[in-house]
């Protein structure tokens, strides 16, 4: 098992980072991403990798972090207002939503997948999925992944009634379970998660249908953009964001 002490080098983690004296800093995100943030299915925490990465900044900046919810269609926008100091849901960095808040470094960088069941032989990949009318895909509205069904996987009409949705990714992978829809597009991280949490259940197929990176979301001229981006820069130089995907991506069951 990797362990946070075992990648930490005194040299880099010496780097001194900006001290927030104590800030609380009222961060919020869906709890319905796995692995990124989730409930656990055992105990009901709140846990996941975006959990434990802000946790970790946050300590290093010497500040508190207070966690609160709030669902993904309402997320950017109340940051936006300053209802919540720092926003996170895998959300990708996309240039119409700079101007509605700012955005940190990217922590991560995936790619987006067709999600299928692991029996799933109708088609093989997006140009065998488009044709057949009686295909459907779930998203989320709103999401990277919504658009990118209907302009690449489908015709590019937001109302297509082959495209269902739903309020959280994970209801939409429990429609994919339950075959209600034929695929999912999830990015590779939660794709990821997701085979991983459930052996013979999910497949991926066809190949990756873009690129996107993840960042945390600040109200527009937020102080905290630099300190988060100068702890998340030792994060990734220290092996400790390393050490938190062999956590969640690796060692992680999500039915364990």
């Amino acid at each position: 098992m990797v362990t946070m002490s075992a990648v930490l080098t005194p040299a880099v983690h010496a780097q001194k980072l900006p001290d927030l004296n104590g800030r609380v800093i009222v961060a919020v995100t869906e709890n319905a991403y796995v692995p990124l943030n989730f409930k656990d299915p055992k105990t009901g925490a709140s846990i996941g990798w975006e959990y434990d990465v802000f946790n970790e900044i946050a300590k290093r900046l010497n500040a508190k972090v207070e966690w609160k919810l709030t669902s993904w269609d309402t997320m950017i926008e109340a940051v936006r207002k300053g209802q919540f100091d720092v926003g996170m849901d895998g959300i990708t960095i996309q240039e119409d939503r700079k101007k509605q808040v700012a955005f940190s470094d990217p922590y991560m960088v995936s790619e987006q997948f067709m999600m299928v069941r692991a029996n799933e032989k109708r088609f093989a990949d997006a140009a065998s999925f488009k044709p057949n009318t009686k295909l459907l895909v779930g998203a989320q509205g709103g999401t990277t992944n919504f658009y990118t069904a209907v302009y690449e996987l489908l015709d590019g009409n937001e109302k297509n009634p082959r495209i269902k949705l739903y309020e959280t990714f994970g209801l939409s992978m429990q429609a994919l379970k339950a075959g209600d829809v034929d695929t999912v597009l999830s990015d590779g991280v939660s794709a990821q998660g997701y085979i991983k949490a459930f052996p013979n259940t999910f497949k991926v197929v066809g190949k990756p249908m873009g690129r996107e990176e993840f960042g945390f979301i600040f109200k527009p001229g937020s102080d905290l953009v630099k300190p988060v981006n100068a702890a998340l820069k030792q994060l990734r130089a220290d092996g400790t964001l390393k050490a938190l995907d062999h956590k969640w991506f690796v060692e992680y069951k999500l039915n364990q």
